[in-house]
């Protein structure tokens, strides 16, 4: 397991940066253990919902973790606006970043991680395995 902290600049999008850098690297599995920072819009799917919303103005990342696959990427995160209210859900791109992000990801170079669908869920799920 190697530690890959990021900084994220302003005006990057979020999950498509942490997708970059552990594709740059090489790596089939990754884990985001922790983020924080700012965003001046988030778009997030709430649970058991199909759209994904949009949220406008500042906002504080207080939370940010998942897995990071070649092939998809299962990101959560809670973010606060500035009245302090807090929600959070999936991560999906478009989440730009206001001041800074900084992120720790755990890259798994001996395993592999991709994305297939689950007849029990109707989703495409996590599958693990060992890197060959």
């Amino acid at each position: 397991m190697e530690a890959l902290p990021l900084r994220i600049p302003p005006e990057m999008d979020l999950r498509a940066a942490v997708e970059r850098a552990v594709a740059a690297r090489g790596c089939a599995a990754a884990f985001v253990a922790s983020g924080i920072g700012s965003l001046r819009h988030a778009r997030l799917r709430f649970a058991g919902r199909a759209a994904i919303e949009a949220l406008q103005g500042d906002l504080e990342i207080l939370t940010l973790a998942g897995t990071v696959a070649r092939d998809g990427s299962h990101l959560h995160m809670s973010v606060a606006n500035a009245e302090g209210k807090v929600c959070g859900g999936h991560v999906a791109h478009g989440c730009i970043v206001r001041t800074t992000a900084e992120v720790l990801v755990l890259l798994l170079y001996d395993w592999s991680f991709t994305r297939e669908p689950d007849p029990a869920t109707g989703f495409a799920e996590l599958v693990i395995r060992p890197y060959r």
